[in-house]
């Protein structure tokens, strides 16, 4: 349930305060109370100054998470959608795509043969995905590759046993 009592608005001294401030100043106090919320309630899940400043994929910011294996020769973005996983590969020669083989499985992208023949780069997924219905875009320098999630319903329940 959303803290709705962090915010002051069924307070009388809150429109006298707010009818004496500057449009700027309305704007910073509204960015303080949603960072303190969230902060307070979300921990670390949710980055405040994404609220502010829209999701981090529309303002060319870099997403949250990325495949920064310090051996990893490919630094592909890997995230998630409500119904699809992508992952933004940067492509450095367009020489690549005519080599490049991608698979994937349940929960990795597998890329071949780039930036060199004999490489072979393994990127986790963020969520399990389907075996069908994936696409590959190249634009302007970047690989998007789009995987639809699944959904997977079935739970299986561990038996917990107390041993002396």
């Amino acid at each position: 349930m959303f803290p709705w009592n962090l915010f002051p608005f069924h307070n009388n001294n809150f429109q006298k305060m707010v009818s004496g401030m500057k449009p700027e100043e309305i704007d910073q106090y509204i960015q303080d109370i949603m960072k303190k919320a969230f902060q307070e309630n979300f921990g670390s899940m949710m980055n405040p100054a994404d609220l502010a400043h829209g999701f981090p994929l529309m303002n060319n910011q870099s997403p949250r998470q990325t495949n920064s294996n310090s051996s990893s020769k490919i630094q592909a973005a890997v995230f998630e959608t409500h119904d699809y996983v992508y992952a933004r590969i940067p492509v450095k020669d367009e020489e690549w795509l005519k080599q490049l083989r991608v698979y994937h499985t349940s929960n990795q992208l597998i890329l071949e043969h780039v930036p060199e023949y004999d490489d072979k780069e393994t990127i986790t997924l963020p969520a399990i995905v389907k075996r069908k219905g994936s696409t590959a875009q190249y634009k302007e320098g970047t690989l998007e590759i789009k995987i639809p999630k699944n959904i997977d319903m079935q739970y299986s329940e561990i038996d917990v046993k107390e041993i002396y």
